[in-house]
Parts: C-alpha cells; structure tokens; sequence
C-alpha cells in the first residue's frame, strides 16, 4: 500500500484523492474543474435525507428533571452536580421511563443519545438542543460538564445543526425544524451527516457510500462482530482490537473510505462503552447484557443479532465520578495507540493517503503526544479549523460559528489550555 502525505492546502489533490470532496455543501466544485482526470463521486440519497426524514408535528421538548428526581439538577445548559452513582431512571420517575419510538420520530447512529430520547431526556422526536443534550449527558451518564458542552458543540458546529435555534437532529435531515432560515443555511443533516460527526468504519454502523447512504442504521452483524471480537467484554483493549478491525474492513470495501481527524470521536465514542454505559448493580463491568440494552440489540436463536430499539438497562446505575475532557483524551489516545491505523484516505487510483492535522503527522499519531497536544486536538475540531473532511481553504468557520463555539468553551477548562484560535473569513 502506498503511503504519502497529503496537504489539505492543497486543494485540487485533495478533491482527486477524495472525489466526494467535491459535493460537500458549501464547497465551490468549479475550484476543481481544471482537474479533467477528476472522478465525481455522487452523493447517495437515502433515507437520512430530509425527503425520507420522519416528520413529528407534536414536539415535546425533554421532559425536566425535578426536585423529586434531580439526578445530577442539569438544568438549561448549565453545571449539574457532577455527583454519580444514583439510578436513572429512578424508581417512580414515569416522567423518564422507557417509551419506543414512533413512525414519525428520528433517531440516528449514535446509541446513547437515541436511548436518552427513548427515555425522553432528549425530545421524545428526535429534535434537540443544545441545552437539552449538555443536560442529558450529565443526568444519565454523569458526563463532566466540559465534555457534555464539546460534544454538544460538535453537534451543532460540524454543519450538523444550527447555531442560531440551537437546534439538531439527532439523525436524519430535518432542516425545515432546526435552522432559522432554510434558505439561508442550506442542508443541516442532522448526526448522520457523512463525515461530520458520522464517519467511515463505525462500531455498528454501515458506511456511507458501501450502503447506499445507510450509515446511521443498527448492522446486527457488525453488533455480532464486535461482540465476538471483544469476548462479551467490552474493554479499551478489547474494543482498540475491533476498531483496528473496522478500519481494515472499511479500507478494504469501501472506494471512498475516509479516516480524517473528525475519526477520533470514534475512539471517544468507543470510550462509553466501558465508561459511561456499565452499572454499579453490574459492579460497573462492560458487559454484554448492559451493552446490547444500550444499543437495542436483542440476540435470536440462530445467534444473529435484532434491533429493538436503545434502552437504558433495568436498575442502572450511572458512573460516580464525571467522565471529563481529560478522561476521554486520555482513553482516545490510549485506544488508538494500542493498535493504530493510518488518517487519510483511498484515492481514486487505488493507492491509500495519510495526512496531516495538528498532532497527527504522516497519517498517524505519536505515541509521544501529550495530553494538552490531545486536547487541543479536539478543540481544533470543535472550532471549525482546517480538516480535509471539509477543506478549510474552501470551507472555514464563520464568524457567528466560531463565536458561538469560544463563548460557549469559555466556561470549560479548554479555553485556558493555550490552543491556537481558527482564522475566519
């Protein structure tokens, strides 16, 4: 496999090594056209556009915590608690207990959230907030505050929401709901926007282009896989094991297979299987009883796996001690450099691209970095900097973005950890 370095600067070689590049909303195709050897990759439709995107229009915001049951008191966007190891949901709390969804709700690939509107810590619809998801990940998970805001952040920022309603989808395309103005935000695909907060090689999710834009839908094979890989046991060094795997298969099977920078949310995302999903009725053990109740997966008699929706798993118990930025920096680092792959992606002639971004070099990523360098990571993803998934020479954080994304850190420990601040037009 031929491996070599990729300059996001340079952004005709970017759109010949990746040929989807080019359809991405808001990047100018014709900076292209003098590439006549250009393949165009046309963008699959299916059902996470907004013409198959269920429509509910009875939205229920999440329903509030209480003085009854206050979980963490996460409440409007602000701190909670940051106090775990109680029961969620708690007993006579029917305000949280588990309602499936409906024909006209939206869920998406991410199995925590889709169990936190199944339990309507989230709307019930799939339609959320910024307040309602920095307020669910500390009530359910007891995640710190710092990360609940930068995963929120990601959500809205990585053009998946709107920073104006504050408002997105926790799955499909549901524009007309989120953004403030259609026509003048264009598309927000919601979390199964492909190579946003979504990406190639996922736990239990297909690719984009290898399933006909299916990447937000449960694989009970996938689910099989990764059981079987991890031993009923859902550990950092079973799960390091896997995602090398699903890099491989990915890399393999898919033409248009793209590991950018946003791919180190999939090491994080990993991260909660073994951090914030265990009980303490489990004795906080990543299990597989637990973990097939978070991601609605139910086991047949011939040993495939069915979806039946994410639930949170009877008498849970959450984490007692928060899952900060520093935790998940240091399982994301720790996860990749047990098995580590490279950051780029397949070319249209068949060869493999690693790239350059911040701490990751030639494709890969020290095993000398540091936390901060790790962290930064993550800050430079949150605030728009230049990533080849989107081209930054093309597409660059506006200025309402960045200022929205900075005020909202401002109450985190990452605004002090000296990270270099995006340029804007």
């Amino acid at each position: 496999m031929k491996q070599a370095l990729l300059s996001y600067s340079l952004l005709a070689s970017g759109a010949y090594a990746f040929p989807w590049v080019a359809n991405q909303p808001g990047v100018d195709s014709s900076l292209f056209a003098a590439r006549k050897a250009f393949k165009r990759q046309q963008t699959p439709e299916g059902a996470g556009d907004a013409a198959h995107c269920p429509f509910n229009a009875n939205h229920v915001p999440a329903a509030p915590v209480t003085s009854k049951y206050p979980y963490n008191n996460a409440k409007n966007g602000i701190p909670g608690n940051g106090k775990g190891g109680y029961q969620v949901p708690a007993t006579g709390d029917t305000a949280h207990q588990f309602v499936a969804p409906g024909p006209n709700d939206v869920r998406g690939p991410c199995p925590g959230l889709n169990a936190a509107a199944n339990h309507n810590f989230l709307a019930h619809d799939g339609i959320t907030t910024f307040n309602e998801l920095v307020d669910a990940q500390q009530n359910i998970y007891n995640v710190g505050y710092d990360l609940a805001v930068l995963l929120a952040l990601l959500g809205l920022t990585l053009a998946d929401g709107d920073i104006v309603t504050q408002k997105l989808s926790i799955g499909c395309d549901a524009t007309t709901r989120t953004s403030f103005s259609p026509t003048l935000t264009g598309s927000e695909p919601g979390l199964d926007g492909h190579n946003k907060f979504e990406a190639d090689s996922s736990l239990t999710r297909n690719d984009f282009f290898t399933h006909g834009g299916d990447n937000f839908r449960f694989n009970g094979t996938l689910f099989g896989k990764m059981d079987n890989t991890c031993q009923s046991s859902f550990t950092r060094e079973h799960l390091s094991v896997y995602r090398n795997q699903r890099w491989h298969e990915s890399q393999v099977e898919n033409p248009n297979f793209f590991f950018g920078p946003l791919t180190l949310l999939l090491y994080g995302a990993a991260s909660f299987l073994y951090e914030l999903m265990p009980s303490g009725t489990h004795g906080y053990a990543p299990d597989l009883a637990t973990i097939s109740s978070f991601f609605g997966a139910e086991k047949q008699s011939d040993g495939t796996w069915k979806y039946v929706y994410e639930k949170i798993p009877p008498n849970w118990t959450n984490r007692v001690a928060p899952y900060t930025n520093n935790d998940v920096t240091l399982e994301i680092v720790s996860m990749y450099l047990e098995n580590p792959v490279l950051f780029g992606g397949n070319t249209a002639d068949g060869s493999f691209d690693g790239l350059n971004f911040g701490a990751i070099k030639n494709g890969t990523i020290s095993p000398g970095i540091t936390a901060k360098e790790t962290s930064c990571l993550l800050y430079q993803l949150v605030t728009g900097q230049a990533m080849p998934s989107s081209l930054n020479g093309v597409i660059t954080p506006t200025v309402d973005a960045l200022t929205f994304a900075l005020t909202k850190l401002g109450a985190t420990g990452l605004k002090n950890l000296g990270c270099p601040i995006p340029l804007t037009k």
